[in-house]
């Protein structure tokens, strides 16, 4: 096929970039890198200032960031002023060639300040001045500055170098300003958290109870800081010994107060001497009046006789007790006994009477559904084989899970209560 020549006159000539043209370009690629790579707020924008007032041999350079509330600018960084300082502030659309900008959007320069109705004197030096708006979509992050000793010292293609490198600037401020933000949020909760979690360990028994002849301990781990699960013994004055053992749905802070609030009507109930089906059944009552939607809490609430060896417990939906004795290993059984906080209703009770070397053992899911790195759970027959030897504890459960599992990410609170009589 034939073609059609070319003339020299079709063909559009590519102009060399001059040499200082690919300086300022690789300047800002250079600037641009640097920038980007900072998180920190305060950092960033001293090396912003900094560095342009060397790099373009800039009397003054200045950062003002967008203070939305108070409808304000207020100066972050600053190089080269003397009368102005970190804090001080201009406000929008009424103050100088920053509070301008801000209004408008637009870039504003003024070749010579000193005829810009807008400009507010700092040095004396000070013969021209550009302001750029910093802006992340259609957000206002802030505004840059600029001044020169020399009239109308940024031509036009410093200029827009400039306008390039300050979109670079706003989301590199952006993105540190989200980071100072976040970083401080993380440090609150993580100080409500520290708070949440020595509140609720103060909740939780001192010590074991001391009851001849019996040996009773107990334990909580948390999955997190604070956790829904809790045990709690209530010594009563005749002698007998309140044990409950519960699981409050969902983890973190939100389960911790409902996990409180739930602890402290227990204990009020339990205190006027009611029997454990009595006691679950008003609990209940109110945990369906006072709980949020979806909310509920299983739990075990078991009053101990010492003279008699006997445990009487009712249970709110919470996993069956392990009972072992002569016999072997059971897992006890009620008859009624919903989860707390769903419908009003009552709840039965189970007596066992515990024989010289029997055990009576209360755990949370924590304990059973612990998996391994194969994701084999820890499962009722492990912790009935456990429990059956002689130097069982609550703390002796809950380290064998921590075997078992071998270091793999804890899931659930786990918890224990363990009831030993001696031989």
């Amino acid at each position: 096929m034939a073609t059609t020549p070319t003339s020299s006159a079709d063909v559009v000539p590519v102009r060399p970039l001059l040499t200082d043209q690919v300086e300022d370009l690789q300047r800002l690629q250079k600037a641009a890198q640097k920038i980007t790579s900072i998180l920190d707020l305060d950092q960033l924008i001293d090396n912003i200032v900094n560095d342009v007032a060397r790099s373009f041999g800039c009397v003054e350079a200045s950062i003002y960031l967008h203070d939305e509330e108070h409808g304000e600018m207020l100066l972050a960084g600053v190089h080269g002023c003397s009368v102005n300082h970190k804090g001080h502030c201009l406000k929008i659309g009424k103050e100088g060639m920053v509070g301008y900008v801000a209004l408008t959007g637009q870039m504003r320069y003024a070749p010579d300040v000193r005829k810009d109705e807008y400009y507010i004197a700092c040095e004396h030096a000070t013969l021209s001045e550009v302001a750029i708006p910093l802006h992340v979509g259609q957000r206002l992050v802030g505004v840059f500055t600029a001044s020169h000793t020399e009239l109308d010292a940024f031509p036009r293609q410093q200029l827009r170098l400039l306008q390039a490198l300050c979109d670079h600037v706003a989301v590199a401020i952006h993105n540190a300003c989200r980071f100072k933000s976040e970083r401080a949020e993380r440090e609150t909760m993580s100080r409500e958290a520290q708070e949440a979690r020595l509140m609720q360990q103060a909740l939780l028994p001192k010590c074991s109870p001391y009851i001849p002849g019996f040996v009773i301990s107990g334990l909580t781990v948390p999955a997190g800081a604070v956790g829904g699960d809790w045990y709690d013994f209530i010594p009563f004055p005749d002698g007998r010994l309140g044990l409950v053992l519960a699981d409050v749905s969902g983890k973190g802070t939100a389960a911790a107060l409902l996990m409180s609030a739930t602890r402290g009507m227990l204990r009020s109930l339990a205190e006027a001497s009611c029997t454990p089906g009595e006691v679950l059944t008003k609990l209940n009552r109110l945990l369906v009046e006072d709980f949020p939607a979806g909310k509920f809490v299983t739990l075990v609430y078991a009053v101990l006789d010492p003279p008699s060896r006997t445990v009487t417990f009712a249970n709110a939906g919470h996993l069956h007790p392990l009972f072992i004795d002569g016999a072997g290993a059971q897992f006890l059984e009620t008859e009624r006994g919903l989860p707390l906080g769903i419908s009003c209703g009552d709840y039965s009770e189970t007596s066992v009477t515990l024989s010289a070397g029997s055990r009576l053992v209360f755990y949370s899911d924590g304990i059973t559904e612990a998996v391994d790195e194969e994701e084999q759970e820890y499962g009722l027959k492990r912790l009935a084989e456990h429990a059956t030897g002689s130097s069982a504890s609550a703390v002796s459960i809950v380290d064998d899970v921590r075997a078992f599992s071998n270091g793999t990410v804890v899931r659930d609170d786990a918890t224990v209560v363990f009831v030993g009589v001696g031989r």
